[in-house]
């Protein structure tokens, strides 16, 4: 229920799109996940039907009628439900329209706050007192509610942009926003409070209505400067395939994205998007004993946790008179994080953002039962470990969960690179995968005319291999349609070495789909060490 003072909420939205709430968290040869490989049709546009606005991806170059561009990079367009479905139909017939969605709301969920009382604990729990913050570096994009901008801490702050204009003056929840940027970078000025990277280069993004069109469009503008850190103390329940677009493309472009786990663990434990997408780091919350919050969410999705409980955060005026309050939730565990992860890549800016990604959750403290668990991932937030600990090797490629990801004209321009190509036929490297963050790993490799590749992949855990034609669109695919375009597999249980090969018997060099994958009911993490030869 609604309390005086701040609301200290992660949203979430009431709406479960059936049959694919789970597919987020799942390994993805168990998701369950529906492979798009027909145009969009009467069930796509009878979904519309409880929804105002509808999202449409349009083939490139195409625009939708009546709609409002949210992304450049993927083609999505915002337009009403009936306008949609006026058109939907003939827009998929004549191959504009490659997928209709409904364009979800976001309805919050509260945890209790209380007035401002104490100092910032959670400094000397995530050795935020220990190290001194550099100045701007990497920037922190806040998508969320409106800034306040008039609010002592944020009227004359260096160093924000506001990627649009910015309004809080609409009640309800509009001072969360307000609340998780002065977590992530409140600015030392002698007053109120101080953020976790308060020299932050801060950008801000108000989501409005928070639809999931206002959050696909944050995430969208903020990549035109660049790689950064992207806080999203906010969720959906269900699954909507444009948002998971739209992170693989911030994700594959060197942007680091940080979601809030949810508060509603004692509401039923929700799966939340786009805290349990793939390349997503997740949060969840800690009290001041350095134990897992009542409140906080619990699920494999989940990488680390940061402090969460009773968070002094600068409101509005109209919402405290004194413009501070303290609140609770993991909408303040979320930037907590996110400002410490720009912090380090600052003052580590070789790194690459699956080197970042790792680093914060391996460099977590341990709490809990020893070991990940699911209350709070791999540990509390350690920001002097972060800062000095030895950088995890690059995992390379990614996103490449699925064929989409690495393919040009899919999510992104260019193709990924092949593992081997003409006059470069033998490789041999290392990777890894994680049963939420990165379930799957899909790469392409050259097979000459008349030659044969032979590939060895030695797993740490159990992970099982596969090779796919040219043909296939998604590694995920099943019944004829799999028989048809899978052309070997090796399924080893636990630490077996995987052996797969293929020979191609045409005059004209192929490139086949190597895919390895965690399956299902195996282990949650495998390193891996691939080697690929071409003979005769």
């Amino acid at each position: 229920m609604r309390r005086a003072g701040v609301t200290a909420s992660i949203f979430a939205l009431a709406v479960l799109a059936p049959g694919t709430a789970a597919a987020a968290r799942l390994p993805a040869k168990a998701a369950g996940v529906a492979v798009r490989t027909t145009r969009p049709g009467v069930r796509e546009l009878m979904a519309l039907h409880d929804h105002r606005f509808a999202l449409i991806q349009a083939a490139p170059g195409a625009a939708v009628p009546g709609g409002t561009l949210v992304s450049r990079r993927l083609g999505i367009w915002r337009l009403p439900s009936d306008a949609a479905e006026r058109i939907g139909l003939e827009l998929s017939a004549r191959g504009i329209a490659r997928v209709i969605e409904p364009d979800r709301a976001l309805v919050p969920e509260r945890v209790a706050v209380d007035p401002l009382a104490g100092l910032e604990w959670w400094r000397g729990a995530v050795g935020a007192d220990r190290v001194i913050p550099p100045a701007p570096g990497k920037p922190v994009t806040v998508i969320d509610t409106g800034l306040d901008v008039t609010h002592p801490e944020f009227a004359s702050r260096a160093n924000t942009t506001l990627l649009n204009a910015q309004s809080t003056s609409g009640g309800g929840d509009e001072e969360h926003g307000t609340a998780v940027s002065s977590v992530v970078a409140a600015p030392d000025n002698g007053v109120g409070l101080v953020g976790i990277y308060p020299q932050a280069s801060l950008q801000e993004w108000d989501g409005g209505e928070m639809f999931v069109s206002d959050v696909i469009q944050g995430i969208d503008r903020s990549l035109d400067g660049g790689p950064g850190v992207i806080n999203m103390s906010f969720g959906f329940d269900g699954y909507d395939q444009l948002l998971a677009d739209e992170v693989d493309v911030a994700f594959g472009t060197g942007s680091l994205l940080v979601a809030a786990s949810g508060n509603d663990f004692l509401e039923g434990n929700a799966v939340h998007s786009p805290a349990g997408l793939p390349h997503v780091l997740t949060v969840a919350a800690t009290n001041e004993q350095n134990n897992s919050s009542f409140f906080s969410n619990r699920s494999l999705a989940v990488d680390l946790s940061a402090p969460g409980e009773e968070i002094p955060i600068a409101v509005p005026t109209w919402a405290n008179a004194s413009g501070y309050a303290s609140a609770s939730g993991t909408s303040f565990s979320s930037p907590l994080v996110a400002g410490a992860a720009a912090w380090v890549w600052t003052r580590r800016p070789d790194l690459e953002v699956t080197q970042l990604f790792d680093l914060m959750r391996w460099s977590a403290t341990d709490i809990g039962p020893k070991g990940f668990d699911e209350d709070t991932g791999f540990g509390l937030l350690n920001v002097p470990a972060a800062l000095s600990e030895p950088v995890p090797p690059v995992d390379p490629h990614e996103p490449n969960d699925d064929i989409s990801e690495i393919t040009a004209g899919k999510l992104f321009r260019q193709s990924a690179a092949p593992l081997t190509s003409p006059g470069h036929e033998r490789l041999s490297f290392g990777a890894r995968l994680d049963v939420t963050e990165d379930p799957e790993d899909v790469y392409r490799v050259w097979v000459p005319a008349h030659r044969r590749v032979a590939i060895r992949v030695v797993p740490s855990g159990d992970a099982d291999v596969e090779v796919w034609n040219a043909s296939t669109p998604s590694v995920l695919i099943t019944g004829a349609a799999r028989r048809k375009h899978l052309l070997a597999a090796s399924g080893k249980d636990g630490r077996g070495v995987e052996h797969v090969s293929v020979r191609n018997g045409t005059r004209r060099g192929t490139y086949v789909f190597l895919d390895v994958y965690l399956p299902d009911h195996g282990a949650t993490t495998a390193e891996y060490r691939v080697s690929i030869t071409t003979t005769r």
